[in-house]
């Protein structure tokens, strides 16, 4: 609008500017809460599945030490 003067034009854009600041800052805002969410969400299944993981690797180990004992014990006789 180049028939308003300087400090007209900073009288009308000001507001939009402070606007525009607000609402950029509010999704800010509502970006970081989300990450926060999600890592949490993630975190939460990782620890889920690594106890899963440890529970399948102790039950498969168990058998296999118990029978290389047990051949240790036959083929020391």
């Amino acid at each position: 609008m180049p028939w308003l003067t300087s400090g007209q034009a900073e009288d009308l854009t000001r507001p939009y500017v402070r606007q525009s600041i607000v609402f950029s800052r509010q999704v800010l805002l509502g970006t970081v809460e989300r990450a926060n969410e999600l890592r949490q969400e993630y975190e939460t299944r990782y620890a889920a599945l690594r106890r899963a993981l440890l529970k399948l690797h102790a039950a498969a180990a168990c058998p296999v030490l118990a029978c290389a004992a047990g051949a240790g014990t036959v083929a020391s006789c």
